[in-house]
């Protein structure tokens, strides 16, 4: 079950037996109002944020140079370049 506090936060209750651990003033929401709250506190991700976590380990890069291996070298670019496009500076 999912509350509202009068400061909008959001409260999660598995059992309405613990509603006195509850802030004053907090009702009662359906699932469609707590999603929304959740998205309104989502963090905004930078273009940075959203690209690290999708970039290809910088070891297959390396290996490539050490290897002299262009194609892996250029497949690595090009994987980074995917991202950049994906996210693109605001």
């Amino acid at each position: 079950m999912y509350y509202k506090a009068p400061n909008n936060s959001l409260h999660v209750l598995d059992s309405a037996d613990y509603e006195h651990l509850l802030p004053t003033g907090s009702v009662q929401i359906t699932d469609e109002e707590a999603a929304t709250i959740r998205a309104a506190s989502a963090p905004v991700l930078t273009y940075a944020q959203k690209r690290a976590p999708l970039y290809p380990p910088i070891t297959d890069y390396l290996d490539g140079i050490a290897k002299g291996d262009t194609a892996q070298v250029n497949t690595y670019i090009a994987a980074c370049l995917a991202v950049k496009a994906k996210y693109p500076k605001a």
